[in-house]
């Protein structure tokens, strides 16, 4: 049966009191130095729209090149439902993310936004972290700075280029993309 606080020698209980107290103040600083950058509000999320499927014809031209996907909703949602069907869906999520903050215009929603994609995508060991090389990530960085909706233009580029370069080629091959050859 316990006995509570009172059954422990004095020591443990200092002891614990300290360690409360720095645990207390890890809580109060920044998770991350982009903290230190950009201020942290969260956006609600909006409910997709019913998209409408193309032809033949059309999905036959998606062939030619990754931005006739990209540019096509019905293209963009196949691509993308691909990509989660391997598990590896953190490119698109990231250039889908970049596009949408190229579109902000106001400078608070920017500043949340650049934060989201950076804590999600570029920072080391963020949740669905892309893969980028170090000179990218610091660029990125140092762009955050001063934000523009040019700040994740060079990654934007290289995640584009790797989807290009792998992804995109699995999807033309992929049952998703090959059923839409069919009707």
């Amino acid at each position: 049966m316990c006995k509570g606080l009172a059954a422990l020698p004095q020591s443990c209980l200092e002891r614990a009191k300290e360690i409360k107290s720095k645990l207390g103040v890890l809580l109060q600083k920044p998770e991350n130095a982009i903290d230190l950058i950009i201020p942290y509000p969260e956006k609600n999320e909006k409910k997709p729209e019913k998209l409408q499927k193309p032809s033949a014809e059309e999905a036959a031209q998606w062939r030619e090149s990754l931005d006739r996907v990209l540019s096509n909703d019905y293209g963009l949602a196949t691509f993308r439902s691909f990509l989660q069907s391997e598990f590896s869906d953190e490119n698109i999520e990231f250039w889908m993310a970049c596009m949408d903050f190229k579109k902000t215009k106001n400078p608070v929603k920017m500043a949340t936004k650049a934060k989201k994609i950076y804590e999600d995508f570029i920072q080391t060991e963020g949740p669905r972290e892309v893969n980028i090389d170090h000179f990218t990530k610091d660029v990125t960085l140092r762009n955050l700075v001063d934000l523009s909706p040019a700040t994740f233009d060079l990654a934007q580029k290289r995640i584009y280029g790797l989807m290009e370069k792998d992804s995109f080629g699995r999807f033309l091959r992929s049952e998703q993309y090959q059923e839409l050859l069919v009707n």
